[in-house]
């Protein structure tokens, strides 16, 4: 399945193909909050499209894309389990923790979660 624009409880989503092209770079980043120009404002992406390098946060790849995507006003959602991210990285823990107090970035489980999120911050 392609990348697809959904409603999801009011907001526009472009949720990703599971099986599709890993995010890797800033660029990539980019090329997904394009995909939202015709409507969107949220991207979905599973935690499985993102480079490992994302969950190391030394590497200073999340803080790059999250930080284009609130540059973009596009919300980002990261769908999916990370927990062994999470048992290795007390420095992730606590940007999850923070991202999902926020607006901008969140961190959720299932597209269910994003759905409860999507329809609070209404």
């Amino acid at each position: 399945m392609p990348d697809t624009l959904q409603e999801r409880s009011g907001a526009q989503v472009l949720v990703c193909d599971p099986s599709g092209p890993p995010v890797t770079t800033e660029q990539d980043a980019l090329d997904l909050i394009s995909a939202t120009y015709f409507g969107g404002d949220t991207v979905a992406v599973p935690a499985q499209r993102l480079d490992e390098r994302f969950f190391t946060l030394e590497t200073g790849l999340a803080g790059a894309i999250m930080q284009k995507f609130t540059s973009y006003g596009v919300r980002l959602a990261i769908i999916g389990d990370i927990t062994p991210h999470l048992a290795a990285s007390s420095a992730l823990r606590a940007l999850v923790r923070e991202s999902n107090r926020a607006r901008h970035v969140w961190f959720l489980p299932d597209l269910d979660a994003l759905d409860e999120r999507l329809q609070a911050s209404r």
